[in-house]
């Protein structure tokens, strides 16, 4: 019964579109379920910046001789020796430091945001492709049974002229041949649709063997508006903002260290509780911490010019990838506009001219004016060119798929 009503739920489902494959990978990806933990668990620690240092109690004796007769009051009426002490300390912590502290541990949690935005890209480009793929798949089902259809004409006219002795039987074996074979690329093309299916359940962390159908149509992306330079890759792709991000970081980390110098203050009091008669008494002191000493401030510095470094080396690895994002965009934006002349060339002049000349074909043979031979040759070189086009709307979509990637195009 549970089997039953996945099916029934699968099939009154109806087909999902790319849009809503992205919305149930959104909510429901694990990777991106860590992201949010790891962005919380961040904030959440950024709010222990501004917290001092523990206060530290201490007590005891104090100055209290060995001989434990010497702590009474004597004869000759002095005091006794010894006092039992209570003692606190609190170091105050520098509010320079604290503030710089708390910028650089509020800052951290925005690198793993632009870490998310970068894998949610991915995965995005991920379920796309397999989107794509499952498409085109089924595009050629379709093309696949309307040779089916022919063939078997083909097949079933040809036993019957031969029968009659009006005509050939030469191209009948290769009509046979090419039936046979029409079932051995539905075989593919129904293993690629599975593949895709269970890609794209795994990316919505579904069950793998969940039945679902898709949406086969499409649309090609008008990339005369979509602009590449340098600045909009900054702002708008993750990964780049994520390296951005991190230089922000290591200047704020930078400056913590720096805080790290600035003297600090404490103050101490003990209280005294004298034996034998000996009044009570107390001590208050003020501390002082001197990090900026040449002894104690080697670590501090050492980070400093450690993380200036490290930023320099973010700063290249940033230029890098925008530079590489670039080239890549410009070159896939030729690709895709030559790409798609190619196609007008092929839906435009090629195919209807092919298609016509099968139908021509196909008349003359069945007024026995044409061979089976011909008519086949006419249906083979219209079958190839439609596999072609196909194939160059695959081509077109999955190019289309990495300049989002690449411009993190939503």
């Amino acid at each position: 019964m549970l089997g039953l009503l996945v099916v029934v739920a699968a099939r009154a489902q109806g087909p999902m579109g790319l849009d809503s494959i992205f919305s149930v990978i959104g909510h429901s990806n694990p990777a991106l379920r860590s992201s949010d933990a790891a962005v919380r668990s961040l904030d959440e620690a950024a709010k222990g910046a501004r917290s001092w240092e523990a206060p530290a109690v201490g007590t005891g004796f104090w100055m209290t001789p060995y001989d434990p007769s010497l702590w009474k009051r004597q004869a000759n009426g002095t005091y006794g020796m010894g006092q039992y002490m209570v003692s606190a300390e609190q170091m105050l912590p520098n509010h320079r430091r604290q503030e710089a502290e708390e910028k650089y541990m509020v800052a951290l949690s925005s690198v793993e945001r632009a870490k998310k935005g970068a894998t949610v890209n991915e995965l995005y480009a991920e379920a796309g492709r397999a989107y794509f793929q499952w498409l085109i798949a089924k595009r050629r089902e379709t093309v696949l049974g309307e040779d089916g259809k022919l063939l078997d004409f083909m097949i079933r006219d040809a036993e019957l002229k031969y029968k009659n002795s009006l005509g050939k039987i030469g191209a009948y074996y290769k009509a046979k041949a090419a039936l046979g074979n029409l079932n051995n690329k539905r075989i593919a093309l129904d293993n690629v649709i599975e593949q895709q299916r269970i890609g794209l359940n795994t990316l919505m962390n579904r069950d793998k063997a969940f039945a679902f159908d898709i949406d086969t149509g499409y649309s090609i992306m008008d990339i005369a508006g979509i602009g590449v330079d340098s600045a909009s890759l900054l702002d708008g792709r993750s990964d780049i903002r994520e390296v951005s991000e991190s230089i922000r970081v290591a200047g704020l980390e930078q400056d913590a260290e720096r805080a790290k110098l600035k003297p600090e203050f404490g103050i101490q009091y003990d209280h005294m509780f004298g034996f034998g008669g000996t009044p009570m008494q107390y001590s208050l002191m003020a501390t002082v911490r001197l990090p900026m000493a040449s002894w104690s401030s080697r670590a501090s510095k050492a980070n400093v010019e450690s993380l200036k470094w490290k930023a320099l080396s973010m700063e290249a690895d940033r230029d890098a990838m925008v530079n590489e994002a670039t080239g890549a965009a410009y070159g896939l934006k030729r690709a895709i506009l030559a790409k798609q002349r190619q196609m007008r060339v092929l839906a435009a002049e090629v195919l209807p001219a092919l298609r016509k000349n099968f139908q021509t074909t196909e008349l003359a043979y069945e007024q026995n004016t044409e061979e089976l031979f011909t008519l086949y040759d006419a249906w083979e070189t219209l079958d190839n060119t439609q596999m072609e086009y196909w194939d160059d709307v695959e081509s077109l979509l999955m190019m289309q798929v990495e300049l989002k990637r690449i411009l993190e195009i939503k």
